[in-house]
């Protein structure tokens, strides 16, 4: 089983940025990737959603879609110098505040996704002290880019 890696918003990002076969999947419900926002160019997977609010059964199936119906890193691959297996790619997971795509990144992992990264701080980040998101860390804060519907 792989391991689940933990990456912040901007080092998200920036390995968006520098691997095209990198995909960053948002996991939260539907109502709060349309209306909350999300980040640009991400791929809506939810792993809770309404009307029943229960986990996603198909959720392993649904990424492996997304990546068109592959595993992120097959077996056959050699491992990188830098200790990632060669020719895989990243998954990276973003909910709210980083709780959720923890729970749906180990997951993954027990599935055999090889790189999976649960993005820390999530899209809007912790509450803050007059109970604001977006002040306090995740994606927005940062000022990367996102979009709402």
């Amino acid at each position: 089983m792989s391991e689940l890696k933990s990456i912040l918003p901007k080092d998200a990002w920036q390995l968006l940025q520098d691997n095209p076969k990198a995909v960053l999947i948002d996991i939260r419900s539907t109502m709060e990737y349309l209306f909350v926002g999300h980040p640009s160019g991400s791929v809506h997977v939810a792993w809770i959603d309404e009307p029943d609010w229960e986990v996603n059964p198909h959720f392993e199936v649904d990424v492996r879609k997304v990546l068109l119906g592959g595993v992120s890193c097959p077996a056959e691959d050699g491992h990188a110098e830098d200790g990632e297996q060669a020719g895989c790619a990243p998954v990276l997971l973003i909910c709210r505040s980083g709780k959720r795509s923890l729970e749906a990144g180990h997951l993954l992992c027990e599935h055999g996704f090889g790189m999976v990264y649960n993005v820390l701080e999530g899209f809007e980040g912790d509450l803050d002290d007059h109970h604001h998101r977006s002040t306090n860390g995740g994606w927005r804060y940062y000022d990367l880019p996102w979009e709402q519907c």
